[in-house]
């Protein structure tokens, strides 16, 4: 083929799929490109300028749809703009769908009288939020997350420790690394490897390294893991009585994706098929006490630009919503 007539064909195309994009969003592109530091080359920013005006579309509806009572939630544009949604949980989900390791199981106190609303943040148990890039380890984060809450239980300080030990040493345990990997096989690294380096020994880069775990400078240990009883209830009793606790939940949706504050509340969340690893640190409600307006509060790990500064509140007590109790545990120390 004539190169010639080739760069002409692709210019055509470029033109063409140019004069669709919407320019009166010129303004918001340019500044998100700039907010987010991205540069793409001509190419790819066509393609990247059509998926983000796709997902403004997708966020401008819903939020027109919260206005008219429909929703419980709203979205805004955020970091994930230029990604489509299978981009997003290709890169961002990274719970494994492998065999759950089974720890000890929760022995509830049935009588034990556990108060409406509660918020582990406010007694100490809980680091800044923090955000794993363009890493599957959601996992990590969850399970350091778990662990900090149990060691500051223990020891009365909170250190943060290091998703990346996690990330590079928990191989034999089942995970892997930026691919993908499960809490209780990091609570099970943990204990079998004798402590976790702290963050500030073993800082997070974003990408698996060799893995260079150092016992002089450990922050925490645990004992082994302990699972809770797939119910709401069960889940609820954990929070209130032992600390945060690591969950996995259906992360994969666009409403998800482009979170911005509210009580989440998703139809076509699964309770089984869970793709991403968070930390349940609270649970209440809004308003008078009712089943659609209860809550869990939940700790991501994609920054403080997602969200409600990181955090979501999530449905509770409908149905087990986004499979919130589904895979629910906690180190013991």
């Amino acid at each position: 083929m004539n190169p010639s007539f080739l760069l002409t064909v692709i210019c055509l195309g470029l033109a063409t799929a140019t004069q669709k994009l919407d320019h009166s969003l010129d303004g918001e592109w340019s500044q998100w490109k700039a907010t987010y530091k991205r540069l793409y080359d001509m190419n790819e920013e066509v393609w990247r300028r059509t998926v983000w005006e796709k997902n403004m579309k997708i966020i401008n509806l819903h939020n027109q749809e919260y206005s008219q009572g429909k929703h419980s939630f709203t979205m805004a544009m955020n970091a994930f703009g230029d990604m489509t949604n299978e981009e997003f949980r290709k890169v961002m989900n990274g719970l494994q769908s492998q065999k759950h390791q089974k720890g000890k199981i929760f022995k509830e106190r049935f009588y034990a009288k556990i108060p409406s609303h509660f918020d582990w943040r406010k007694k100490g148990y809980v680091t800044p939020v923090k955000n794993q890039g363009a890493c599957g380890s959601c996992w990590a984060f969850s399970a350091t997350g778990a662990l900090e809450g149990q060691m500051f239980r223990k020891t009365g300080k909170l250190v943060s420790l290091s998703e990346q030990n996690l990330v590079d040493c928990s191989w034999p345990q089942g995970n892997q690394g930026c691919d993908g990997g499960l809490m209780n096989n990091a609570f099970r690294y943990v204990k079998d490897n004798g402590g976790l380096d702290s963050e500030e020994s073993y800082p997070y880069v974003e990408h698996e390294t060799t893995c260079r775990y150092n016992p002089e400078t450990s922050a925490a240990n645990d004992t082994g893991f302990v699972d809770i009883h797939k119910r709401e209830k069960s889940l609820m009793k954990a929070v209130a009585l032992v600390g945060p606790i690591s969950v996995g939940i259906d992360a994969g949706h666009s409403t998800f994706q482009f979170y911005k504050e509210g009580i989440y509340y998703e139809p076509n969340c699964s309770s089984e098929e869970l793709d991403h690893g968070v930390l349940v640190v609270g649970y209440g409600f809004e308003g008078a006490v009712s089943d659609n307006n209860k809550y869990w509060l939940v700790k991501n790990s994609w920054g403080t630009d997602w969200g409600m500064e990181g955090y979501i509140k999530m449905t509770k007590d409908r149905n087990n919503h986004c499979g919130i109790a589904t895979m629910a545990s906690y180190p013991t120390v």
